[in-house]
Order: C-alpha cells, then structure tokens, then sequence
C-alpha cells in the first residue's frame, strides 16, 4: 500500500541580497505540508547548512508570483525580465535581506503543493483539536 504524499520540498539555488552587499549565491529549500496547509517554508541554507526558516502564507507566495504581495516582515514581488524571478523581501530587528528566486521553481513548486491541497480545500486539513490542545497545554 502506497500512502499519499503529506509534503514537498523544491531545492534550489536563490541569491540573497542585503544591502551594501553584493547578492551570493545560497542553497535553499521551499517546503509545504499538508499538516500546515496554509504555510510554506523557505529555509535558507538547506540543505547544506544548519538552515534560516522563514515561514508565510501559501497565498502570498502565488500572490507575489503575479503582483507585489505582502505587508510587514514577507514582501513577494515578481521580477519578469530575461531571467523571470520571485523576490522575497524579508525583514526582522536584525536587517533585511533580498532572496531572488527562479520563478520556474516556485511556480513548479506551487503546483506540487496544489495537487497535495488544492486551494480553498485547505481547512479540510487542519487538525483542529491538536491545535487547541497545543493552547492549552492539554493531551489530545
């Protein structure tokens, strides 16, 4: 018996900016599981080094693949240009960084993750009585 897939990982290489430095090239990954069906996650350094995960909306990252996305910590804005990307704009106390990536990727990847949980079907997953008992501090 074969059990269905409950994620995806696209590993990819992304280039990373800060400011007054020149963009490097870093390994990353995008995750999404279906136990967290509206989140994806971007680890930066994954999976080579111990990684930086940053967590957002699924919805945001499709958003931003079209139009710029986002308020606050996680801007998604698209870059169509001889090479089309996906930028993501991450901001914390300790800076912001610019993370560019292959828009090929994201869009494949976003396609995987829709065939795991299609849009408007993610509440359908949600494991509501394990989050409340998180809150609580109560066993399932």
């Amino acid at each position: 018996m074969t059990l269905p897939l409950a994620s995806v990982t696209r590993t990819m290489t992304v280039h990373v900016s800060i400011p007054g430095e020149l963009p490097a090239p870093l390994p990353a990954q995008l995750h999404y599981d279906v136990h967290d069906p509206y989140a994806v996650r971007l680890s930066l350094g994954a999976p080579v080094a111990r990684p930086v995960d940053w967590v957002f909306a699924r919805d945001l990252l499709a958003a931003g693949v079209h139009r710029t996305s986002g308020v606050g910590d996680v801007l998604v804005i698209p870059l169509c240009a001889t090479r089309p990307r996906v930028r993501v704009v991450l901001r914390s106390g300790a800076g912001t960084a610019v993370v560019a990536m292959p828009m090929a990727e994201v869009t494949a990847f976003l396609r995987q993750s829709r065939t795991l949980v299609p849009v408007g079907m993610e509440g359908l997953h949600l494991d509501l009585d394990h989050a409340v008992a998180e809150l609580t501090g109560r066993d399932v």
